[in-house]
């Protein structure tokens, strides 16, 4: 029983990385098949996250010619899928029973493994380990690509490490020379899966991968034709298209592929689509059959050669033909004896010591930092006296801020004090944008850090429903995806609005009294003006009134000192238009009243005697003469 759920009954195959069983989910009562990840490499951060990246990619994908993922989960050190279970075969083991297949029964198993990749490349995904063993034909005919393990998003690449990750076989130039992985890849793979369904052998075979990923680079793939002749030109424009070495060269994805297939199939004739190949005999155990496991392969691929010295010694003690063996000068030997065992003992011991120097003195193992955070893993290099560099990476398996691998790997030996690198998880590539409405901004931006975001840019807006400072929408919205570290933006509430009341010309302690009572804050400006309200009364307010503020936000009152007293012209016996503008040029305001029968315009008396001060912005009175 595995994780208290899965009953084990039968192993069905071991690959690289993990073992298949067949198993009952015994909640479901449902037969499936459990890929569960080798327990050394289950240590190993990096295998446990690409294990855990196919489930959720397979996840994604939703096709009939896809074996799909129900359930990842661990035990102990058991990491494993739990994914459908397709009673027949795979294509390996055709090719193995039958060699060569006609063309018709090639393309009917192509077709459906191109119209899976073809999913997933328009998903996003690249398969990066197509080969007949990731194949399987079901008993009912129906065929399903299998192990996503090493499916990247599109434009990924896997050049960090220094290793190509795939089957020699299966690797496409651009795979093995730069690292790179995109949709093309997995048609190269598909290509040559082509040519050996169509001649029952690989293109490139060799005795070793080194050998075989040689000829990826710098040799095409043979026109099946040259293997099975009488095939007809249509299958070796297929392989070529496919399987060029320039990627530029290639169908853009399993999708364009497809069509070609398909074109390609409509040109043939019924004789050509079921001619019969002669028969192939299976593969070696030895050589190349080893290719058929997904395998980490070193990119560069020199040769060193160990140099390796020889101490020659002489014998260990006298033989009898030894002529100063004589018995006679035995007991002339003691003390010069001694001095040459110590003598031998102290070279021993330093021969020793300098061996254990350069072996192991001068080294220091790089602990385990897996899963520690920058801070606690800085500080057990330090402790151990290495030196620490960080990077920076994504991760599905481990936490955002912690070790997710180290260069210099755990217990690799180090010379000197380092440095080791340290590559600390970035979190997913891809991270959701979490729901923030309502929560406090503090809170709000918490949570963005928390997934590994970064809060962005802050603006306010009024709202009846959202209290003051809290959040009312992000930009990108909750539940959108977006890269880690990249920005959301804050709308956050400043309450519900407040309209500002008049205030001006009422007394400071009323004013003041009105607008905290609307929410506002009164600030009392720093000295008096003149104005023509009274002395003690509001002469000005900062924020006029019918303005939306926010609760809380401040509005500055400046007080009044009363008027200014102002010396009022005299402007009797002038014309009532020329009064007027010496009154108003004063700061004076102005008003008429005629005398019978009103028709003079000439100043008779004003109300406030010329020469007399008056307030500044008063009114003064004219009135005019009669004729």
């Amino acid at each position: 029983m595995l994780d208290g759920r899965y009953r084990v009954d039968a192993r069905i195959a071991v690959g690289g990385m993990a073992t298949v069983y067949r198993a009952v989910d015994i909640r479901l009562d449902r037969v499936l098949a459990l890929k569960v990840m080798h327990p050394a490499l289950a240590t190993d951060a990096t295998f446990v996250e690409r294990f855990i990246r196919e489930a959720k990619a397979v996840a994604r994908l939703s096709h009939p010619n896809i074996v799909g993922v129900f359930d990842q989960g661990a035990e102990g050190a058991y990491v494993y899928l739990a994914m459908e279970y397709v009673a027949g075969c795979t294509l390996r083991d055709v090719l193995r029973e039958r060699g060569a297949l006609r063309p018709r029964a090639a393309l009917d198993i192509l077709e459906p493994v191109l119209a899976a990749l073809g999913a997933a490349h328009r998903a996003g995904f690249v398969h990066r380990d197509m080969k007949p063993e990731n194949v399987l034909i079901g008993d009912d005919g129906r065929v399903k690509v299998a192990d996503f393990g090493l499916v990247r998003a599109v434009g990924d690449v896997t050049n960090t490490t220094g290793t190509v990750l795939g089957t020699v076989s299966y690797l496409a130039p651009e795979q093995i020379e730069q690292g790179t992985s995109d949709t093309r890849v997995d048609v190269y793979a598909c290509g040559v899966v082509l040519h050996e369904m169509l001649t029952g052998a690989k293109p490139h075979g060799g005795d070793t991968p080194a050998q075989v990923l040689y000829l990826h680079l710098n040799e095409d793939v043979p026109a099946p034709s040259a293997a099975v002749p009488g095939l007809a030109p249509e299958l070796d424009e297929l392989v070529a298209a496919a399987t060029a070495r320039d990627p530029g060269r290639r169908p853009d994805d399993a999708v364009e592929l497809l069509a070609r297939v398909r074109a390609a199939r409509a040109a043939l004739t019924e004789a050509q689509l079921d001619a019969v190949p002669p028969k192939e005999k299976p593969e070696p155990a030895s050589g190349t059959g080893s290719e058929n496991r997904t395998t980490v392969i070193p990119r560069a691929l020199s040769v060193e050669v160990n140099r390796t010295s020889r101490l020659e010694t002489a014998p260990a003690g006298p033989t009898p033909s030894d002529r100063s063996w004589r018995p006679g000068r035995i007991a002339a030997m003691p003390r010069r004896g001694i001095v040459a065992v110590v003598l031998g003992v102290l070279l021993a011991l330093g021969a020793g010591a300098g061996v254990w120097y350069i072996n192991s003195g001068q080294f220091t193992r790089v602990p385990s930092l897996l899963g520690q955070s920058e801070q606690d893993a800085r500080k057990r290099l330090a402790d151990e006296g290495l030196d620490a560099k960080v990077t920076k990476d994504f991760s599905e398996a481990f936490q955002r801020g912690t070790v997710m691998r180290t260069d210099p790997e755990p217990r690799s030996r180090v010379r000197g004090s380092g440095p080791v690198t340290l590559v600390i998880s970035r979190g997913p590539e891809i991270v959701q944008v979490p729901e923030l409405e309502g929560r406090p901004l503090a809170e709000a931006r918490a949570a963005l850090k928390k997934a590994g975001l970064a809060p962005g840019a802050v603006t306010q807006e009024f709202s009846d429903d959202i209290g003051q400072g809290s959040v009312i929408s992000t930009k990108p919205g909750p539940g959108a995806d977006a890269r880690p570290d990249s920005g959301v933006a804050l709308v956050v509430s400043k309450g519900a609005a407040i309209e500002v009341p008049d205030v001006g010309g009422k007394p400071l302690d009323s004013a003041t009294a009105e607008l905290k009572d609307a929410g506002l804050t009164v600030e009392v400006a720093d000295g008096r003006v003149n104005s023509t309200v009274p002395e003690g009364s509001v002469a000005e307010q900062s924020v006029a009134e019918g303005t939306r503020l926010a609760k809380g936000d401040t509005v500055t009152l400046t007080v009044s000192k009363g008027p200014r007293m102002v010396s009022v012209p005299d402007v009797t016996g002038q014309k009532t238009d020329d009064a007027r503008k010496a009154l108003e040029a004063a700061g004076f305001q102005v008003e008429e009243e005629r005398s019978f029968p009103f028709l003079g315009d000439t100043v008779g008396k004003q109300s406030v005697a010329g020469g007399e001060q008056a307030p500044e912005g008063s009114t003064i009175t004219l009135t005019t003469k009669g004729l």
